[in-house]
């Protein structure tokens, strides 16, 4: 695994598919483990079905990928990811933490980013609250 197949990896315009299931395959373990703020998976097949399900959600998605760092067997990937759904463009900026086995396939993949912001904040009424809350108690 290097910095050029991950940035590719996590690339992904509107407009443009995303990776097939054949192209995940090339880069996941079998067993890959898969974390986010919203959901834990086990298995290519569960990774898959979750990106897949992504996809189907929103009228469309961007992948955008920042810094990259790689240590040994560890990659963090820093990206910002839009969606569209219901012509409401939510903006996650966030940070992939990948763990690579002997063979360079992802065993483990973490992904940071705060889900309520992102995902209320644009929301009429809720936004304001949502607002309201995070300056009330992390501000």
């Amino acid at each position: 695994m290097n910095s050029e197949r991950l940035k590719a990896l996590f690339s992904k315009p509107y407009g443009q598919p995303a990776p097939t299931e054949s192209q995940w395959r090339e880069l996941y373990d079998e067993n890959v483990h898969f974390q986010d703020p919203t959901q834990e998976r086990q298995g290519i097949q569960a990774y898959i079905k979750a990106q897949d399900d992504l996809m189907k959600r929103c009228e469309d998605v961007y992948l955008i990928p920042g810094a990259i760092a790689i240590v040994e067997r560890t990659a963090f990937v820093e990206w910002e990811m839009g969606l569209k759904i219901k012509g409401i463009e939510f903006i996650y900026p966030g940070t992939s933490r990948l763990i690579m086995n002997d063979q360079g396939m992802v065993i483990d993949h973490r992904d940071y980013f705060d889900f309520i912001a992102p995902t209320f904040g644009p929301v009429p009424v809720i936004g304001g609250f949502v607002r309201w809350l995070y300056k009330k108690f992390v501000d």
